[in-house]
């Protein structure tokens, strides 16, 4: 038990790790296991729900997401689904997913840019990993993961998601703190900002998400900061925002 204890403390304390906004975070996987385990979620929801094959759509759709990822470099492959649910998301391994019930409340290519770069600063912060992680450390114990990230290649990945009691795409999606979700508002604000898009345009988005909930939150807005709070989050940031933008080499226009 005491090695156990040894054990699972070092490997805590190795699996320490710092945001992008310099917040602590706790890393238990490596990036190649939580990339393989974004792409398995992927295929299976490409597998499982409708895609949207409008031209139009994917043209607008792609726009937005290529000139968002352009910025962060690497290859992302991106999806339309047709479904009415105001929602997207990104996922290790550069998969991007788009619901097209969202193109109805993000009423510009400004205010779409807007929800792909939050999405997009999900997974440049590593919050999918620090999920996944603290769902180990809380219900399967260290000792589990540490057995578990010795292991390699699939049959390692299928272990881990076992020992969490997690399908592959609950172990991505799971819902972040509003922590993280304040912290993936400032780093796409900045993205969609160097990306060429209007950063005030976000503010519109999130009144018009909330407006499109009613008295209920948007499923893309469930556990979530209340629109005042992520309001005035992207107010704090605006003026750095609005200098990027000013720098940008191009002003997108994908409409």
């Amino acid at each position: 038990m005491r090695r156990i204890y040894v054990a699972s403390l070092l490997l805590l304390l190795a699996a320490c790790a710092t945001s992008p906004t310099g917040r602590n975070q706790l890393k238990l996987f490596s990036e190649e296991k939580i990339a393989e385990m974004g792409v398995q979620s992927y295929q299976q929801m490409k597998q499982e729900e409708p895609i949207d094959n409008s031209t139009a759509d994917n043209r607008y759709v792609k726009c937005v997401a290529n000139a968002i990822t352009k910025v962060t470099g690497g290859e992302w492959e991106v999806t339309v689904f047709k479904d009415d649910q105001v929602n997207a998301f990104a996922l290790p391994g550069g998969k991007i997913g788009v619901y097209s019930g969202l193109l109805d409340v993000a009423k510009s290519d400004d205010q779409l840019a807007a929800v792909i770069g939050h999405e997009v600063g999900h997974v440049l912060a590593d919050h999918g990993n620090e999920r996944v992680s603290q769902q180990a450390a809380t219900q399967g114990g260290l000792q589990v993961v540490s057995a578990f990230l010795g292991g390699s290649g699939g049959g390692g990945n299928q272990a881990v998601m076992s020992a969490l009691g997690l399908g592959a795409q609950v172990g991505i999606l799971l819902p972040f703190s509003r922590t993280q979700e304040s912290e993936a508002d400032t780093i796409g604000l900045e993205l969609m900002a160097r990306a060429g898009f209007d950063p005030r345009e976000s503010v519109a988005l999130w009144q018009n998400m909330a407006a499109a909930g009613g008295e209920k939150p948007a499923e893309f807005m469930s556990t979530h900061p209340s629109n005042e709070s992520r309001i005035n989050n992207l107010q704090s940031h605006m003026n750095q925002a609005l200098q990027l933008y000013q720098q940008a080499p191009n002003k997108t226009n994908c409409s």
